[in-house]
């Protein structure tokens, strides 16, 4: 009389288990697209070397934090990739925890929290992302003040500043270019003002796919992108450092405070930084934080390093300050 009971709990246990192993064997990433950065290759070889699935995720980093905020209660997500300020900011938002995973120490001091809130794993220099022939004979843009000129009306695109962190990456870069700074943002917002004369794209997403297609002939984007267009994807891209300047950024990964599968995002971010990790970052033509990890022949593929002397580092924290500032005036003076 009690065997059925007994086998039923049996097989309930053997469900609970199963479930419980599946779970164990996802992660949920939150602003891991397959087409930025080449997650794509990151995301196959997490789920070949350790067994964990990360689904492709398209949001963006504002969109990114905006979700784990709404989420905090109830988080879904178990780990998440975003522009540096955006870290800053989840820590304050209290939706991260403390992680040191086994490579702390190689990644250098502030290019990680204290506290193992966020570290870096890549960073990328910001530039003009130049599809040639879409320019149909026009030159390649060199400088900031180029983009000004009407021979590149409804040719350039940028992402939208007040919500993707290349956009706010690229608002940054213009404002030092043209005599700005972190407390004084009127150089760009001046810009952007004057750009609207040549129609500018601003998208909100990823938008790669689009300059290939000639769709967006000039973007502001980062050197991994052109350079992955170049040589991996064979488009005629070029990847220009404007001659006034522009900037470097780090972008950074955090463990979710409370995600529910804590221990396969921790596994996920430690092979991240791995050497193999590491390595297919480098790969992809993005600056990984271990720099170790990058090849002769990646390195072959850069910019001279005359050009790269352009892009300069700037107070990441400042700029996480006063990032929301920035896009309130944007949103207010541009748009």
């Amino acid at each position: 009389m009690t065997f059925l009971p007994r086998l039923t709990r049996l097989v309930l246990a053997a469900g609970l288990l199963a479930t419980g192993i599946a779970q164990a064997q996802t992660a949920i990433c939150y602003n891991c697209p397959p087409e930025w950065a080449d997650w794509a290759s990151q995301l196959r070889a997490i789920k070949a070397r350790t067994g964990i699935t990360i689904p492709p995720d398209n949001k963006n980093s504002g969109q990114t934090l905006a979700q784990l905020v709404a989420e905090k209660a109830s988080p879904v997500a178990d780990i998440a990739y975003y522009g540096v300020t955006f870290g800053v900011q989840a820590k304050k938002d209290g939706v991260t925890t403390a992680f040191k995973p086994a490579a702390w120490n190689e990644i250098p001091d502030g290019l990680k929290d204290p506290e193992g809130h966020w570290f870096t794993i890549h960073s990328g220099t910001l530039g003009f992302m130049v599809n040639v022939d879409a320019l149909k004979g026009k030159p390649v843009p060199r400088s900031w003040a180029d983009l000004l000129k009407p021979e590149y009306k409804g040719l350039i695109g940028y992402l939208d500043p007040a919500s993707a962190f290349v956009g706010y990456v690229g608002a940054v870069a213009i404002n030092q270019a043209r005599g700005g700074n972190l407390d004084n943002f009127g150089p760009a917002i001046d810009y952007f003002k004057a750009l609207q004369k040549n129609e500018p794209i601003v998208p909100k997403q990823t938008s790669y796919a689009r300059v290939l297609s000639g769709e967006i002939a000039i973007l502001l984007d980062y050197d991994f992108n052109a350079y992955r267009a170049r040589y991996k994807d064979k488009a005629n891209v070029e990847f220009v450092i404007p001659a006034e300047g522009s900037v470097v950024v780090p972008y950074v990964m955090s463990l979710v405070n409370k995600g529910p599968n804590a221990a396969s995002g921790q596994k996920a971010l430690e092979f991240i930084l791995s050497d193999e990790g590491q390595a297919i970052w480098a790969n992809a033509y993005l600056r990984p934080v271990r720099a170790s990890a990058i090849s002769r022949e990646a390195q072959s593929r850069f910019l001279p390093a005359a050009d790269y002397a352009r892009a300069k580092a700037v107070d990441y924290a400042k700029m996480a300050t006063v990032q929301k500032a920035f896009s309130d005036r944007y949103l207010k003076d541009v748009q």
